[in-house]
């Protein structure tokens, strides 16, 4: 497995990762979250030895990583490593080949990468003539290229239309069915939750919550009520007794009722307000359960250096 081991990081005075601790298992895929600054990056960067930790270690088949061993990785930073004056098919057999495949090997992945991906009418054009969207698929097909072990991505959706999350989503399910631990990080949460078997929240250099979605969200020991009511005045609910209002959008509200809460006693209050169209018992979601781990700090400026 794919593991990070007490790592811990600092910029000057500030920390950027303290005893970062989680494991990605072969066939797994992990959604890396946080806040702007969280740490993310300085962890990724650690893992493909960009930068050096200050303490911990970062171990693949409990084996410390080196240069070998990342030959064998693939990496997509968020800041992307693409050359811009250089054409797409040349660059990835470039990047093949720096990964210690043949030539021939090399050019037939690259062939293999751009049709895949939806690049394949633009094999000949400099990257800097792509779109953003386009440059995006250029990128993970050279973390690909070299069919590797282990997949550490950052931001991979980022720029992406519905249709290029939909290409690339596939393409990373079917590469992690195939045993390949998958470790990417996205702001987009409903896409997190949609498509990774375990999450870690991380929030100021620190795991906060880790777990699969569903354990997470039952682990808080709660339940919310969504109501929809036609007709009902905003704020309906605001006043009911043992009730708190998570979310209000529209005719929706989201409730969390207190012990000893009755939840017929909302049904006739939202009876009362309006037409009932929806009653129903779920848990929180993914974008909730990161709202509340890394609300104190998700405002935060952090050094550009520092940030993730």
């Amino acid at each position: 497995m794919l593991e990070f081991d007490k790592v811990s990081k600092r910029y000057g005075d500030r920390v950027a990762l303290k005893n970062l601790t989680f494991a990605v298992q072969p066939g797994q895929m992990f959604g890396f979250v946080g806040a702007n600054g969280a740490g993310k990056t300085t962890a990724m960067r650690i893992a493909m030895g960009v930068l050096a930790a200050d303490a911990g270690a970062v171990r693949w088949k409990d084996q410390p990583i080196g240069f070998e061993t990342r030959q064998r990785f693939g990496y997509m930073p968020e800041e992307r490593g693409l050359y811009p004056k250089m054409k797409v098919l040349e660059q990835l057999e470039y990047f093949g080949r720096l990964h210690g495949l043949g030539q021939q090997a090399a050019r037939d992945a690259a062939m293999h990468w751009t049709g895949t991906l939806g690049v394949a009418e633009r094999r000949n054009d400099p990257v800097d003539k792509l779109s953003l969207g386009n440059q995006q698929r250029v990128q993970l097909a050279a973390a690909l290229v070299h069919d590797p072990e282990v997949l550490i991505l950052d931001e991979p959706f980022s720029g992406l239309d519905p249709v290029g999350v939909d290409a690339l989503a596939a393409v990373l399910l079917e590469r992690c069915r195939g045993g390949v631990p998958v470790v990417f990080s996205s702001h987009q949460l409903d896409l997190v939750e949609r498509l990774c078997d375990s999450v870690g929240i991380i929030n100021a250099g620190q795991i906060v919550a880790t777990g699969t979605v569903d354990d997470l969200r039952a682990r808080e020991g709660r339940r919310q009520l969504r109501v929809v009511t036609q007709g009902a005045e905003p704020g309906w609910s605001a006043a009911l007794p043992g009730v708190r209002v998570v979310s209000e959008r529209g005719t929706e509200v989201v409730l969390e009722l207190a012990d000893g809460t009755d939840d017929q006693d909302v049904l006739r209050a939202a009876l009362s307000a309006g037409r009932v169209e929806h009653f129903s018992w779920r848990l929180p979601t993914l974008t909730e359960l990161f709202r509340e781990a890394v609300a104190p700090a998700a405002g935060d400026d952090t050094p550009a250096e520092a940030a993730a």
